[in-house]
Formats: structure tokens, sequence, C-alpha cells
């Protein structure tokens, strides 16, 4: 949904406090953390944390927000964003992962990409994360940003993921012995070769996004002149812009450190809490040997996921109190209460699906996983589940 330029410029003192916030984020970063190995990986995820969370805010790169548009409105351009994210990220995935694995044909997956099994859990968690996504009116990252726009709605959708990601650790050993443990990890490159799988990608979503535009509605455009800084600051930016920089964004993380991901911290935040209080079963069968957004039971302070997603919410925070964007607002307890079960449906479908719309989905898809393109598929079947449902409870 289109916003209005916000007409209000921010104070200075306001513009002092978000440059000295990035400074203090590039100092953090290679001041303190540059020296060692361990380091350099986490002072390149604040850093590019930090530039995640500017571009969610700038481009409302916010996967239920985009689709919602789309059925409601016939407005294509957030989806078509979300595509462009898409094909930018698999031209550039599919070029790294030749130097990473030269023979795709040799058996071999590609290190730490978000490739998981397909499986009845996946497609029961990705529909339960829509499901979530719809009643929260968010999907996790966009939480993360839009608290950094003040809107404190976020913090108990936050509290239900974690809630949430105990209740798939408590379901995970039945479901994983039944119908996990035997499911295939699909590499489509493993079975098509880069040149078949970046080919066969970019043509589904080239079909995609000629479907979007062929039953779209024409939207109004904005007949005021802006200057540079305005379309920077005070407009949010196209979602093509967000997609295409986030697109190059996660090829360059997963050159350096990993693949593009929210959901690890939480969950293990999650999983430490958990196990310490006596929750969870002694083992957890299979869930260590997975890739993606992984799970484990903290033994230090900040991880690269929580130095990333730590930053994504500076970041935002920052690049709101530019834009005019921070408006502090108190939930009622509607909204409250919506908040809190779409954040424990999301955190329960994030965990069963070994990630969310940003690590299993889009960095999914990206490294050319079946896994990412089933999430999709299912997680949009729960989000309009979510719409019927607000519909009939007039949320």
């Amino acid at each position: 949904m289109s916003e209005p330029v916000t007409t209000d410029r921010p104070s200075a003192g306001v513009l002092l406090l978000a440059l000295a916030l990035a400074v203090g984020v590039m100092a953090w970063a290679w001041v303190i953390f540059e020296p060692t190995p361990a380091g350099r990986a986490l002072s390149f995820s604040l850093l590019t944390g930090a530039v995640f969370g500017v571009l969610l805010q700038r481009s409302r790169f916010c996967f239920f927000c985009v689709t919602r548009d789309y059925l409601e409105r016939r407005d294509p351009n957030g989806l078509l964003g979300l595509l462009a994210a898409l094909a930018v990220g698999t031209l550039g995935y599919h070029a790294v992962l030749g130097s990473f694995v030269p023979d795709p044909f040799g058996g071999r997956l590609p290190p730490d990409a978000h490739i998981g099994p397909v499986s009845l859990v996946l497609a029961l968690g990705a529909g339960l994360f829509g499901l979530g996504m719809a009643i929260s009116g968010s999907c996790i990252s966009a939480h993360l940003y839009r608290l950094g726009e003040g809107a404190f709605a976020s913090v108990f959708a936050l509290i239900g993921v974690l809630l949430g990601f105990v209740l798939g650790f408590l379901s995970w050993n039945p479901l994983y012995l039944r119908f996990v443990a035997d499911a295939p990890s699909i590499w489509l490159p493993g079975h098509l070769g880069y040149a078949g799988s970046l080919i066969g990608q970019l043509a589904v979503l080239a079909l995609l996004a000629w479907l979007l535009l062929r039953f779209a509605r024409p939207q109004a455009a904005s007949a005021e002149t802006l200057s540079v800084g305005q379309r920077i600051w005070r407009r949010r930016w196209p979602t093509y812009i967000g997609g295409v920089l986030i697109g190059a964004l996660a090829v360059v993380c997963y050159l350096r450190v990993g693949p593009l991901g929210v959901t690890a911290e939480l969950g293990s935040l999650s999983r430490t809490g958990a196990n310490a209080l006596g929750w969870l079963p002694d083992r957890l069968h299979g869930l260590d040997g997975f890739s993606g957004c992984a799970t484990v039971i903290k033994q230090a302070l900040l991880s690269n996921n929580g130095a990333f997603i730590s930053a994504l919410l500076l970041g935002a925070w920052a690049s709101a109190l530019i834009a005019g964007d921070w408006q502090p607002a108190l939930p009622n307890a509607g909204q409250a209460l919506r908040g809190l079960l779409g954040g424990v449906l999301m955190g329960w479908g994030a965990m069963l699906a070994l990630g969310c719309t940003v690590g299993t989905l889009l960095s999914g898809i990206m490294a050319g996983a079946l896994s990412g393109w089933v999430f999709a598929l299912f997680c949009l079947f729960g989000l309009l589940a979510g719409l019927g449902l607000r519909r009939v409870l007039h949320w």
C-alpha cells in the first residue's frame, strides 16, 4: 500500500542521533571485532545487518504486505520487487556455487546453503508460517524493522515467535521420525546442472512476473515533484529497488559469512531457554545435521546471526529516524493478542521448516533448493487462509 510523503522534517537532534547510531555500529564492527577471524565474521554480520535493516525499512520489504497488496488491490509492485530479489540472488548464487561445488552432479551439497528436506513437515511449517503472518500482520523480518519504526505490537509477535519455537522443538521428534528422516533434500543444480537450474528458475520467475502484470490493475502515479534527497529519505523506495539490492546483499553475505536468515538466533534463544527449564527432550533427532537457520544451545553471548538481527533493528531505527517514520505506538489488547498468536504460529512454522521467508524461501530459492519453492507455495496457502480468517473475525 502506497504511503504519503511525510512533510515534517526530522530535527537536527534526530539526524545527529541517527548518524551517531550508524557510526557507532561501524566503529563497533571495525575497531572491536576485526582483529580475529571470528571477529571479522561478526563485524561483517553487523554491517550487513544494518544495511539489510535500512533496505527493509526504506523499501517496505514485507512478504505479507506485498502479497496482500496484490490480492486486495492488484498492485504488483511489491511482489515484482520480491521476484527481482530472487532473480538477482539466483544469478549471484549460481556463480558462487560453481566455485564451491564445481561438479554439481557429484552428490555434494553446497556448504551451509538453505537446502532442506522436502516433506509434509515442510509443507506444514510453511502453512503455519503463512497463517501466522496473516494473523500478526507481518513476517518476522518485517516485525523487526517495524519495531525500529516504533510499532511496539511487534514486541508481542517476537515473543510469540520464541514461544512458537518451543512448540516446534516439542513436536519435532515424532514428526522427524515419521516424515523427515528419509525425506530427500533436492538441490536443482544436482539434477539439472547449473545452467539448467539457472535457466529454469529464471523462466519460472519471468512467468510469475508476467502473470502478476497480466492481472494487475493500473496504480495511480504520484504527481509530486521531489528532490533527490526527498526520494531517498522522505518517500518509500520502489520495492524493486530494495529487491535488487537485497538480492545482491544475499549473495555477498553467503560468500563471506552465510546465507541471509533471521530465525537462527531467535530459535537458539528459545532452545537455550527451554532446555535450561528442562522442557526439551534429551535429544532432538537429526536437527543439528541440517543446514539453514540452524538452532543451537547458546555458548556465546553474540553469534553471527545475533549480530545480524541486532544491527538490522538498529539500521531500521536509524533509517526511520532520518525519514521521519519513527512513530512510537503502543498496541491495544486486540493487536497484542493477534501479534502473540501470529508470532507463535510463525515460530512453530519456522522451526518445522528450518527457516522463514528470508532463510528457507529467499535464500533457499536463490541456492536452487526445491524446499524454497515448496515453502513459498504452502506459505501462500497459509496466508490466504489467514486473510480469510481475518475477514470472518473482522480483524
